[in-house]
């Protein structure tokens, strides 16, 4: 077993990027009602837009790391967010939006199912646990982090952006009146980077345990069959629900009702 703390720390990072694009989408959600003039069912598309795209890869995903390998797999689900974000930074329009979160969301999904045997190789077994807690506390971490993002990339290109590089750079790309826009070149500049870091990294070689591999269709068959799995899945969607319910629009809510 081919132990690197390294490549433990690699997947910590990709733990906070994937946590960056994902947990950004809620703070956002005023912003795009406003611009787009949106009422709030096409609202709701967008966070369905992303995390259908979960269901959509989260099966293919297992199926393409265990016939391309961890490298390959990551490096293209990068690739794919590094699309979905160009394409709405340079196109910003509701139905734009609509496909670059989908983009995004498979992104996010393929990651998430390759990361963690990487995970689990990398540390050790016996510290799978551990480690597995402590990306947990660093997706929080950038949960916390990508709304002061936004709010400072927001208020420095309303303020005056020439004293900045960055903001500088971002105004002459940026559309008038839509600055969080910019969180976008932002998203696709961190995942061209981190396309470059999964291509340039050596990576440890994976053996799948038999729970970690996709699968044959008939496997899902046979569980879809089972009251058991039936509601786990019911339980899982109230959860999920629930909690990206209020992650999304807990903003708009306070928004609308406490300025």
């Amino acid at each position: 077993m081919q132990r690197s703390r390294a490549i433990v720390g690699l997947v910590f990072l990709i733990f906070f990027v994937i946590s960056f694009l994902t947990n950004i989408l809620g703070p956002l959600v005023p912003d795009i009602i406003s611009a787009f003039s949106l009422s709030l069912t096409l609202a709701g598309f967008l966070p369905f837009s992303f995390f259908v795209a979960y269901g959509v890869m989260s099966i293919p995903a297992g199926t393409l790391v265990e016939r391309r390998g961890e490298r390959v797999v990551m490096a293209g689900a990068f690739a794919a967010a590094c699309a979905g974000a160009a394409l709405f930074a340079l196109v910003p329009s509701y139905r734009i939006a609509i496909g670059s979160l989908f983009l995004i969301g498979l992104g996010m999904a393929v990651l998430q199912v390759a990361i963690n045997p990487l995970l689990r190789v990398a540390g050790g077994e016996e510290h799978f646990a551990f480690y597995s807690v402590f990306a947990q506390l660093v997706f929080v971490l950038a949960s916390f982090l990508s709304p002061r993002a936004y709010t400072y990339l927001v208020q420095g290109l309303q303020a005056d952006p020439t004293g900045n590089w960055l903001l500088a750079a971002l105004s002459r790309v940026v559309p008038k009146g839509l600055p969080w826009v910019s969180l976008y070149w932002v998203f696709a500049l961190v995942t061209l980077v981190m396309v470059v870091v999964i291509a340039s990294v050596r990576l440890p070689r994976v053996e799948l345990k038999e729970d970690e591999r996709a699968g044959a269709l008939t496997t899902y068959v046979s569980l879809l069959r089972q009251r058991v799995v039936v509601l786990y899945f019911f339980g899982i969607f109230a959860y999920v629900g629930s909690e990206q319910g209020i992650a999304n629009w807990i903003s708009e809510f306070l928004r609308s009702y406490h300025g």
